[in-house]
């Protein structure tokens, strides 16, 4: 019997993302109802990379429908000894799915070869389809459809930059990139090949333009956040906030403006977004965070097939 992964969109339909969240909307409105449907169930979540959402989230997820999650911190186990392969095979006897926040997407699908479980990525460098998901849970909330909805991405292109593009465009949602930078690790052509055929999806470097013909405006870190304190990462560090400055989040670009400002969080303010943009009436940041609770609720479910 084949096993169903979370680990990017490419193996997931419009169709398919349209019924998950349409459960997501469900049980965040229907919450008592699902408050058993993962008893006695176990979810492994090993962490390479920090994490304030994803842990959280992921844990109450797992918490609130009835089950139990283990938190792992792969520096504090044998996977930071061990063969990745060994240890998953072990881990997938124990649990019944595992979520992952890891350095590569290669550790993710070397997980899922591996697993006899479902697994979920809860983040690497080229996917994060799990933020992604949150993201249109909250648009649709918000905007009561996703169909049509013009989402301008602004900032470096990275890996939630990929999981909008490709999820979004599947959704049938309107996806324009504003990125003077692009993030090689995050690269994935043939994900930009297959979202540019669809005519849903444009790249510019006129961020006032865009901005002008959004419905959504986001914005995500100019450097990872493994590299943001990094002192041997100081100087790379100034040369994207000078480059990318001009690319901020900001009053002087969205006054006129009645999009939605998104932003997947942790937030750096001054860097690419200013306060007044986190405070505005229009910003559903807090919303985003709050959905990925319920966005990874319906994926718990939903992989696990019930």
């Amino acid at each position: 019997m084949s096993v169903k992964h979370l680990l990017n969109f490419k193996n997931w339909s419009g169709q398919e993302l349209r019924d998950l969240l349409e459960l997501a909307l469900t049980i965040k409105k229907n919450q008592p109802q699902y408050r058993k449907s993962l008893e006695h169930m176990t979810l492994g979540m090993i962490f390479q990379k920090t994490s304030t959402r994803t842990r959280v989230s992921f844990e109450a997820a797992m918490t609130q429908l009835g089950g139990h999650a283990i938190y792992l911190d792969w520096r504090s186990t044998n996977l930071v000894l061990a063969e990745l392969k060994d240890e998953i095979r072990y881990l997938s006897r124990n649990v019944d799915l595992i979520m992952a926040r890891v350095l590569t997407f290669e550790q993710i699908t070397e997980m899922a070869d591996f697993s006899r479980v479902p697994v979920i990525n809860g983040c690497d460098n080229m996917y994060h389809p799990t933020q992604a998901l949150a993201d249109f849970l909250t648009i649709l909330e918000h905007k009561g459809r996703l169909e049509g909805i013009h989402l301008v991405y602004a900032g470096i292109h990275n890996n939630v930059a990929n999981s909008l593009v490709e999820g979004g465009t599947k959704l049938g949602m309107k996806i324009t990139t504003v990125t003077p930078e692009f993030n090689e690790a995050s690269r994935d052509q043939e994900l930009l090949d297959a979202a540019t055929k669809t005519g849903l999806f444009t790249t510019t470097l006129d961020l006032k333009k865009a901005v002008a013909e959004a419905d959504v405006v986001y914005t995500d870190t100019w450097v990872d956040m493994e590299f943001f304190l990094d002192p041997k990462y100081e100087e790379e560090k100034k040369r994207r906030i000078a480059k990318m400055s001009p690319y901020q989040l900001n009053q002087e670009l969205l006054k006129d403006s009645q999009a939605l400002i998104m932003h997947d969080m942790p937030i750096h303010p001054g860097y690419e977004i200013d306060r007044w943009a986190i405070e505005h009436a229009n910003s559903v940041i807090f919303d985003q965070a709050e959905n990925r609770m319920h966005a990874e609720k319906a994926v718990l479910v939903k992989v696990l097939g019930l």
